[in-house]
């Protein structure tokens, strides 16, 4: 074998073991999902309120519903959704920003990150308030009362945006480069190169697609669907308002968390360049989805079942979930950033008091602090912070809980990814820095 070759082996090695349960997983998270978000809004609505549907004439009428609704496709909607897109690209490219390194890759390069996601968001805002200023109340009632045929363009597009990045991940091959070609190889993700075209096209064949300078991955991580998350949020306490004539705490209680997490998420928006989204996983339907319909979709269930249902709370039940809230996103928040920190410069005044061990590969694990409670305490407070925004909408309906539900189904999988990773790459280190620090969650639990 040449060595050309046996380069291009080491640099997009054949995937070996597919997540999901491969193909059937795939193919069944493809067709699942969706019909998730179909469901909760057809069980989850103004006109048959919010149950979950257990026996069979429930289901009959929600499939009933399902069929005869005639508005799923908006021109409207597609229009109106292709511009909100295009408008962040656009504050991407024309925002004054710095610049930020990503992680460095196994072909020996760092990519450059634009960062002015919170500039693009309050540039965002401040058109936002022009459009209230002149338009009124009427344009985030229309978005309120078209979430389903918005969520509907926003599946396409994320689809189609999914098709793009695996039919461009063909575009440059090593054996395509003439000898001496100064162009270097498409960068494949480890999981995405299997060779089934169903399998990487969920999954994300290449690990960061980029089209004329913009980074389609973490752009679609931190913009469409974290801003839209507010838009939606926003929209729904608007519609509230016109049709109860005031704001319930529980509608405040939901939001303003939600809204402050994607804040702090743009806040630290280097921070993102190193997770394993970004660092690991290939650009494909599972993250074009997840980020474009799944999480403004799902995630403002919440504003959206208060929107025509308000709930009130008495004043001890209103304070104990704002405290559990705030309590939560403290633990989340202050353990990430001791770990950045650390990171950063083990040597800080703010971090240097910190145990560690140091493992064979040169990287410091920390003991202690934060992350000598436990080794995911900050899948901890992200869980609870979560499950505070659901408490906000009491106890009525159990479907106002799959947020948390879902988020931690999640950050269990990540754990088990996590777990995996540290162990494959630390070895007996790991299993050393499990017994300092047992417990991945709760300390002295679990």
């Amino acid at each position: 074998m040449d060595s050309k070759n046996a380069s291009k082996r080491i640099l997009n090695p054949k995937t070996t073991h597919r997540e999901f349960f491969g193909v059937p997983g795939s193919a069944a998270v493809m067709l699942g999902t969706p019909a998730v978000v179909g469901i909760w809004y057809f069980s989850c609505n103004e006109k048959v309120g919010c149950q979950l549907p257990t026996t069979r004439s429930q289901w009959s009428d929600i499939a009933a519903d399902i069929i005869n609704y005639n508005a799923y496709l908006s021109s409207e909607a597609i229009t109106y959704y292709a511009l909100w897109w295009s408008w962040l690209v656009m504050l991407c490219f024309v925002i004054p920003c710095s610049y930020a390194e990503g992680t460095l890759l196994r072909n020996g390069e760092r990519l450059r990150y634009p960062i002015n996601g919170l500039s693009s968001l309050l540039v965002t805002t401040v058109t936002a308030l022009l459009a209230y200023a002149n338009y009124g109340t009427a344009p985030y009632i229309w978005i309120a009362d078209h979430f389903f045929q918005l969520a509907v363009a926003s599946l396409l597009f994320s689809t189609a945006q999914a098709l793009f990045v695996y039919l461009y991940s063909f575009r440059r091959s090593s054996q395509d480069l003439p000898a001496g070609s100064d162009k270097k190889p498409v960068l494949l993700a480890l999981a995405g190169n299997s060779g089934n075209p169903i399998y990487d096209f969920f999954i994300g064949r290449e690990l960061n697609p980029r089209v004329s300078g913009l980074d389609l991955k973490v752009f679609n991580e931190l913009r469409p669907g974290i801003m839209g998350w507010i838009l939606l949020n926003v929209s729904f306490a608007i519609k509230q308002h016109h049709q109860f004539g005031a704001l319930s705490n529980s509608m405040w209680l939901a939001i303003i968390p939600q809204i402050w997490y994607c804040i702090d998420t743009l806040l630290f928006e280097t921070k993102v360049l190193t997770t394993m989204d970004v660092t690991t996983d290939g650009f494909g339907w599972m993250l074009s989805f997840g980020d474009l319909t799944w999480v403004p979709c799902m995630y403002s269930l919440q504003a959206r079942y208060l929107s025509f249902h308000p709930v009130h709370h008495p004043p001890v039940v209103a304070a104990f979930i704002a405290v559990f809230a705030l309590v939560s996103f403290l633990v989340f928040r202050l353990s990430n950033s001791e770990k950045n920190a650390f990171r950063a410069n083990p040597s800080d005044p703010a971090v240097g008091h910190l145990k560690y061990i140091t493992t064979e590969s040169g990287s410091k694990l920390l003991v202690s602090g934060w992350w000598g409670m436990a080794r995911h305490i900050n899948y901890t407070g992200d869980w609870m912070y979560g499950l505070a925004q659901c408490l906000a909408t009491g106890f009525e309906t159990p479907m106002t809980y799959f947020f948390s539900a879902y988020f931690l189904v999640l950050l269990l999988h990540r754990n088990y990814r996590d777990e995996c990773k540290c162990r494959d790459k630390y070895k007996k280190d790991w299993d050393r820095y499990c017994e300092l620090v047992p417990y991945m969650f709760i300390p002295h639990v679990i």
